[in-house]
């Protein structure tokens, strides 16, 4: 549920006034972020009132169950109809959200950015620092010779787009539902979270897994959480912001700062004695919708 208390008798100014602190006084910085961060660059979320969810598919089908491993293999063609008119955006650019993130990685606090977008826009930003869990669509590859093709090839061809090598169909490089993430991004993911001592978590509903369990792993209570809509995290994060993520960024990550130890900042990270999960989370990519249960 949206809520517009932030804005009454100045809390909103206050709130950012506490992140700007947060930011400055932090020198390992994790961000999660999902599909919130787009939309201001005209990519649509999933669950609001205009999202994907809330959309006509085109098809007798609910468009979370289209993107799904079982509905791509069985439908194929169906799925590359839906895929290319409602996940695919290329001439999308970054937006202010995505250059704020940009700036604090190049001003050295934001060591790792964790997105479950799969629409590049902050590697366009500038960042070096991404870990894509779901795969971009502009990765695409033949699933019987591997060989590789850009998102225009996919978009230019007519129904299902086929190998030019050996007439394979080319898929994605994304993660459907019923998939597995790259073990490799989760590791990474949360080796960085358990170094991190402030995580940001950003445009996300945080009802995806396994990417909604990743606040488990920071090993204290330093979580602030920028999303129009709550999240079950919202009554537990240090600091809760309901509001734009990109004007919430812009105004409280610095223009231009000196990096947090060329300005002798100490790190304020938490002595929480908070334990960290020893069991890493599922790797296939759920969504709480699909399973019909409500978990955020």
């Amino acid at each position: 549920m949206e809520t517009r208390l932030d804005r009454y008798n100045g809390a909103r100014e206050k709130k950012i006034r506490q992140l700007a602190e947060l930011i400055a006084n932090s020198e390992n910085i994790v961000f999660l972020g999902g599909a919130g961060v787009s939309t201001e660059s005209g990519i649509p979320d999933f669950r609001s009132g205009h999202g994907i969810y809330n959309q006509d598919s085109g098809v007798s089908f609910r468009p979370v169950d289209i993107i799904s491993h079982t509905f791509f293999m069985e439908h194929t063609e169906e799925f590359y109809d839906f895929y290319k008119r409602k996940l695919c955006y290329p001439d999308a650019k970054p937006n202010t959200a995505h250059k704020a993130l940009f700036r604090l990685e190049k001003q050295g606090r934001l060591k790792s950015i964790i997105t479950q977008n799969i629409d590049n826009l902050h590697q366009l930003a500038g960042s070096k620092v991404t870990i894509e869990l779901h795969g971009s669509v502009h990765r695409n590859y033949c699933m019987s010779c591997n060989e590789p093709y850009s998102l225009k090839y996919i978009l230019t061809s007519t129904g299902v787009p086929h190998c030019i090598k050996c007439g394979g169909i080319v898929r994605p490089d994304v993660v459907l539902y019923e998939e597995n993430l790259e073990h490799n991004n989760i590791d990474k993911s949360i080796s960085a979270i358990e170094k991190a001592d402030l995580m940001i978590i950003g445009g996300t509903s945080l009802t995806v897994y396994p990417a909604a369990t990743f606040a488990q792993f920071l090993p204290h209570d330093r979580v602030v959480i920028i999303n129009k809509s709550s999240t079950y995290l919202d009554l537990q994060a240090m600091l809760t912001i309901h509001d734009s993520i990109g004007a919430v960024l812009d105004e409280a990550v610095p223009k231009r700062v000196r990096s947090p130890k060329a300005a002798g900042i100490a790190s304020t990270r938490s002595k929480s004695s908070k334990s960290v999960p020893a069991n890493r989370p599922d790797d296939k990519l759920v969504d709480s919708d699909k399973k019909g249960r409500d978990l955020g």
